[in-house]
């Protein structure tokens, strides 16, 4: 009796398989109001959209600004406006009764400062009797 030993037949190819499909990429907008959708963990928070309130700019009211005086030497000069001090170049947010305004101070002169608000130069002028 012999002993026989099959080899196995020569192995076919594998089947090629269809190249996977990129996976579809989520994409998420903030809604601006509950119509456009809510939170699901706490539907009855505003957070979603007071965050996009938050980010458009403020176009405040700039009559309540208020130039209350200028001081230093010609070189380097400082305002004082609603009570904040500003040099030249700087740049801060002001509390006023109609909101919170941003606002830049552009040139300093004797009497007067020129700021920029909401992308709008304005002059704003000291008077002694405030």
């Amino acid at each position: 009796m012999g002993l026989f030993l099959e080899w196995p037949a020569k192995a076919a190819p594998p089947a090629k398989t269809p190249a996977p499909k990129p996976a579809a990429r989520a994409s998420f907008t903030m809604p601006t109001n509950p119509k456009e959708g809510r939170d699901p963990f706490f539907p009855t928070s505003n957070r979603p959209y007071e965050s996009v309130q938050a980010n458009q700019p403020h176009v405040g009211d700039i009559t309540s600004l208020v130039l209350k005086g200028v001081s230093g030497p010609s070189d380097h000069r400082l305002a004082i406006i609603n009570n904040h001090t500003f040099g030249v170049g700087d740049s801060q947010d002001i509390v006023t009764p109609q909101g919170r305004i941003h606002v830049r101070c552009v040139e300093i002169k004797d009497d007067s400062v020129v700021i920029e608000s909401a992308g709008q130069s304005h002059e704003l002028k000291y008077t002694a009797n405030q």
